[in-house]
């Protein structure tokens, strides 16, 4: 697994800690019920087949999580006299093509477009990172191109 920064809001990390601790409450009840034995008569026990199996998806899963808490950075506000400047965390207000719409810009894991978060490795999210209100960008995918004007910048 390759370790990388995990950018996320307080709110992403509790998540993530919680559904963490669920894993490995899962875990513990999965090894305290009844593990199927090995052999079944003379041939291997298609159920402790079945158990292993899930047990590595459940490892791997927590793993994943370890990972993520090893190597998170929490978003943070900007300081007062850097408000001005779209980083992570911050609402910004757009006008796309025309559209006026806002997003908040966060790290991968908690990229949602339906609940208007966008992740800073988004090519909307590269283009208007480091920017200020009034600037304008067009960031480019392989299927379309936006011309976006920066209206707003704001922190909550």
């Amino acid at each position: 697994m390759i370790d990388s920064k995990f950018y996320l809001t307080k709110e992403g990390l509790k998540k993530v800690q919680e559904e963490h601790g669920k894993l490995l409450e899962f875990k513990r009840a999965k090894m305290l019920g009844e593990v199927p034995s090995l052999l079944h008569s003379e041939e291997v026990n298609p159920e402790y087949l079945a158990f292993q199996e899930d047990m590595s998806l459940l490892e791997a899963r927590i793993a994943e999580h370890e990972n993520i808490l090893n190597n998170v950075a929490l978003i943070k506000i900007p300081g007062k006299e850097k408000r001005d400047i779209i980083a992570l965390g911050a609402v910004v207000t757009l006008e796309m093509d025309g559209v006026i719409d806002e997003f908040m810009i966060v790290g991968t894991m908690e990229a949602n477009p339906a609940q208007k978060k966008i992740s800073n490795e988004s090519p909307i999210g590269k283009a208007i990172l480091g920017m200020k209100v009034g600037s304008t960008v067009t960031p480019t995918t392989s299927v379309v191109s936006h011309t976006c004007k920066i209206l707003k910048i704001r922190y909550s």
